[in-house]
C-alpha cells in the first residue's frame, strides 16, 4: 500500500550518491517556489526509516530552499527489499 504525506527531510536516508544536474535543480528550485512541488518522491519505509533513492533534484531543490518537509510516496518493504536496492 502505497500513501502520499509530508516527510520531515532530516529524516529521508539518502544511501545512494548521484550527482545532479545543477541547471535542473535550480529550475526546480524556481518552479517549486513558485507553484510549490507537484510530483512527491519516492520513499521506502523500512522499520520506521525513510529512505529514498529517486527524486534526487527534486529532494535536493527542497533541501536548498529550506523546506522541512516534503511530499513522498511512501511505500513500506522489508529488509529484503532494501538491500535490493542497495545491492
Amino acid at each position: 500500500m502505497v500513501k502520499v504525506q509530508e516527510i520531515p527531510i532530516k529524516q529521508i536516508r539518502r544511501p545512494l550518491y548521484r550527482q545532479n544536474d545543477q541547471a535542473k535543480v535550480a529550475a526546480l528550485m524556481d518552479s517549486i517556489a513558485e507553484v510549490g512541488l507537484q510530483e512527491p518522491i519516492d520513499v521506502l519505509e523500512v522499520d520506521g526509516e525513510y529512505y529514498g533513492f529517486s527524486g534526487c533534484h527534486r529532494y535536493e531543490a527542497c533541501s536548498r530552499l529550506g523546506q522541512e518537509t516534503i511530499l513522498c510516496r511512501v511505500r513500506r518493504a522489508p529488509k529484503s527489499v532494501l538491500q535490493r536496492h542497495l545491492a
